[in-house]
């Protein structure tokens, strides 16, 4: 069984209408468990309506995405702890830092992007009051600013709140940095998967077997053969396939693996 770690089932790009159809695909490539991610606070009720769907099956986090810190409503963290007594988050997130956008109109790129680095220290504030961890995102044009920000903040934090660098695009020397610096974890998507991205299956090829997570990051970033389609979570079976073979592990030790990591770091309860 294999645990997808982040996915996005109240997009848009997923029929609402067809969720029962979406979780039995998933389960018939294996997939028992996944975790929506809300990453705007008026998606956050339409991703608990999952979970409250599927108990068991769907888990959810909820957060503010950094392009939409600029959006971020005046009691957002309050709210987001009110939520949390009533159904049980895997963690905080989706969260960090997006350099890779520009900023949005009437904001100067240094002052979103302190914007951003502000909210992303809340969202820890917040993990480390409810006891989770934290989900980060991050994105740069070019170089690796965002990544350097990012683990900055999270090392003000370390010991206190573990974080998964989700869809994870950075090389050996950068992961390595997460595990020593901040124990923290990596998850892949289907990016592993490109032909275009060798660094990335390197890296997954290369983390310890502890430290890793699998994902699809759904609707987004099918993996081969299925790139170009809109991606599900059943999907991540191809990511899985294709991490184990580059590992010289059986899918069976992969999935062993990186379930205990994902139920260990969101404190799910054991499938």
């Amino acid at each position: 069984m294999i645990i997808d770690t982040h996915c996005h089932l109240a997009s848009a790009q997923f029929d609402q209408s067809r969720r029962e159809a979406y979780v039995e695909h998933a389960l018939r490539e294996d997939i028992d468990r996944m975790i929506t991610l809300g990453a705007r606070p008026d998606d956050w009720e339409a991703n608990t309506a999952w979970a409250r769907q599927f108990p068991g099956v769907v888990f959810c986090a909820l957060g503010i995405h950094p392009d939409d810190a600029h959006e971020a409503p005046e009691g957002w963290a309050d709210r987001l702890s009110r939520m949390a007594q009533d159904i049980p988050l895997a963690a905080i997130g989706e969260t960090g830092l997006d350099y890779f956008h520009g900023a949005p109109r009437g904001w100067e790129p240094d002052s979103f992007r302190r914007l951003q680095q502000n909210l992303l220290e809340q969202h820890f504030d917040l993990a480390a009051r409810l006891g989770l961890n934290i989900v980060l995102h991050t994105r740069d044009r070019k170089g690796s600013r965002s990544f350097e920000d990012a683990l900055a903040i999270a090392r003000n934090h370390a010991g206190r709140v573990r974080p998964v660098f989700h869809c994870f695009i950075g090389d050996t020397a950068q992961a390595a940095r997460i595990f020593d610096e901040l124990d923290g974890m990596v998850s892949f998507t289907g990016v592993a998967t490109f032909k275009n991205a060798p660094v990335v299956a390197e890296t997954a090829r290369w983390c310890p077997e502890d430290r890793i997570m699998l994902e699809t990051d759904s609707p987004y970033l099918s993996p081969e053969p299925l790139r170009g389609r809109m991606n599900e979570p059943a999907h991540l079976i191809h990511t899985a396939r294709f991490i184990a073979a580059s590992r010289g592990m059986e899918l069976d030790e992969l999935a062993r693996a990186t379930t205990q990591n994902a139920e260990t770091f969101y404190n799910l309860d054991k499938g």
